[in-house]
């Protein structure tokens, strides 16, 4: 496999083909915000809120670092006002979903976004998708899963498979930044086990 070469930052930095820029930004010490990336899982980009900008041929766009590739020739820049604003709106609206986050408070006080800024809807899940990428690609169970799409989309537990392994695994609940997830196998662990 061969190396690409590129500048992140102004400095350059030589990573081998298919690592993500935010790997590679990493490597040369920049420090990007994540909130669906995980090591164990595969890229996402659900959450928006790595966000850089790639110059190109005089050209630039804005990528998601998780799953955007490193490319030969390119500039990256991880900071800017432009990049701020972008996640701080990111920010404000996750928050509208769910406003009691820790790790969403702490980005938001990084970035200065405001937990008001857009209408409430609290429904505390922000898809990030680790619980259901965790349970598919690492436990290889799909106990959880989206149901829906667009704005109608949710995380459910597959009751049937749920009520079998989850209250002896468990281990995607850390990953959850909202705590929704908990919420809502108390809620399918109730339909399954009634008290």
């Amino acid at each position: 496999m061969s190396d690409v070469s590129l500048k992140i930052d102004g400095k350059d930095v030589t990573v081998p083909a298919g690592t993500t820029l935010l790997a590679a930004a990493r490597k040369t010490g920049a420090t990007i915000p994540t909130l669906c990336q995980n090591d164990k899982l595969e890229p996402y980009g659900g959450c928006r809120i790595c966000m850089v900008e790639l110059e190109a041929n005089g050209m630039k766009r804005m990528v998601a670092s998780c799953t955007h590739p490193a490319e030969p020739n390119v500039a990256v820049t991880t900071k800017s006002d432009k990049i701020s604003r972008i996640r701080k709106t990111v920010l404000e609206l996750l928050l509208a979903h769910a406003p009691d986050s820790l790790p969403l408070q702490k980005l938001a006080k990084e970035y200065g976004a405001r937990r008001d800024a857009f209408e409430k809807d609290p429904m505390f899940c922000i898809h990030c998708g680790l619980c259901v990428r965790y349970c598919n690609e690492v436990k290889k169970l799909d106990a959880v899963g989206f149901v829906d799409r667009g704005i109608r989309k949710e995380i459910s537990f597959i009751p049937e498979i749920a009520a079998k392994e989850c209250n002896d695994c468990k281990e995607c609940f850390p990953l959850c930044p909202t705590s929704y997830l908990q919420a809502a196998f108390v809620y399918v662990e109730n339909l399954a086990f009634p008290r």
